[in-house]
């Protein structure tokens, strides 16, 4: 299985550069799903931590494998993600549901000085 990681700051204008990243890896018959995905993860950690969080994406997997796994590293454990319901109008709070809605499962790993969030596609 291959991997691919990638460790940068956590900026709007990164999601573009994982995106494409995500698209190269997985190959023209990859998961766009899974492209989604890391930009609604990039996105929380803009929004809840901050713009130049240090961040590590990886993803494992390819376009050819029946699963892909994309993980998303941030330093801080206790800023953990809630899933809520935005109303009509809210222009966020999509992210997690959006994230619940296309993996076929998702979580979180707490670590001593990190977490992860992480989905199956």
């Amino acid at each position: 299985m291959s991997e691919l990681v990638i460790r940068l700051p956590a900026t709007a204008r990164a999601a573009r550069t994982l995106r494409h990243a995500v698209r190269e890896h997985l190959g023209p018959d990859g998961h766009p799903d899974a492209e989604l995905c890391v930009s609604e993860l990039l996105a929380n950690v803009v929004r809840h931590l901050g713009e130049g969080t240090p961040v590590t994406l990886r993803v494992s997997g390819s376009g050819r494998a029946t699963r892909t796994r994309v993980e998303l590293t941030d330093p801080d454990p206790r800023a953990w993600p809630v899933r809520r319901e935005a109303a009509g109008d809210d222009e966020s709070g999509r992210g997690l549901a959006l994230l619940d809605a296309l993996a076929l499962r998702w979580g979180v790993t707490r670590g001593a000085r990190a977490k992860t969030v992480w989905c199956e596609l």
